[in-house]
């Protein structure tokens, strides 16, 4: 493991953290990487994870991306970003919570993480910004994790204008959940974490399980799951303890 990205066991917490302040947490793919191993392994030994980025900001964007060569190949460079798109992925399908906490900075990529964590605090000195459009880079990566966190005029807004808006307007948006004093921020994601941590561990995860996959079924489909779904962790021994 890098020293570019911290990981402590707290108890049921798993602390993750972009370890590269000085350069606003910019993320290579090296570091892309790593973060999806350590969400794909989290659930092992945890009940809930903490996402963060150490100093000012809580992520940039992506880091050391290189213009590809005259000769790529659309098949090349699809691989060179799944990279991102597994990312995404990981955060999407990790079956415990993730609680994103954004203190500063959150562009491109890191936006999109920020929108992807179950539960995002934002301090009020927080900023979002999707840039890519300003660089002649149509933002597929970003969209993706927006698509179903954000409506579709928030969407186009953010791309089209690559405006910078604040924490209120992303908690407008369902970019993030609460915004709170940048002094309050670490006391209001340990309450967070606490109310979590009160259920069952089978609840949390079937809370997680059943909006992952429920927005993108019918009513009537969405009901009659969420009635099996209660029904079945309900009844279990685990929550009944």
């Amino acid at each position: 493991m890098s020293h570019e990205i911290t990981v402590r066991q707290d108890g049921p917490i798993l602390r993750v953290s972009l370890n590269r302040g000085a350069e606003g947490n910019g993320m290579t793919d090296a570091m892309v990487v790593e973060l999806t191993g350590i969400i794909n392994e989290a659930p092992k030994t945890s009940r809930v994870v903490v996402f963060s980025g150490e100093g000012n900001d809580f992520c940039i964007g992506r880091a050391g991306v290189k213009p590809p060569p005259a000769d790529s190949q659309a098949l090349d460079r699809r691989r060179d970003f799944d990279t991102v798109f597994t990312c995404y992925g990981a955060f999407r399908r990790c079956p415990i919570p993730i609680v994103g906490v954004v203190q500063g900075g959150a562009l491109g990529l890191g936006c999109a993480l920020a929108a992807l964590c179950d539960i995002t605090i934002a301090g009020d000195k927080a900023t979002f910004q999707v840039p890519e459009m300003a660089h002649h880079i149509m933002p597929g990566m970003v969209l993706s994790a927006l698509i179903d966190r954000v409506p579709r005029k928030a969407i186009m807004y953010l791309v089209h204008t690559t405006a910078t808006i604040g924490a209120e307007r992303a908690l407008m948006f369902g970019i993030v959940s609460e915004v709170v004093p940048h002094a309050q921020l670490g006391a209001k994601v340990e309450e967070v974490c606490a109310a979590i941590l009160k259920a069952a561990p089978i609840a949390t995860e079937g809370v997680k399980e059943y909006v992952s996959r429920a927005m993108d079924m019918d009513v009537a489909g969405a009901v009659d799951f969420a009635r099996n779904l209660h029904a079945v962790l309900n009844s279990s021994r685990e929550i009944r303890k």
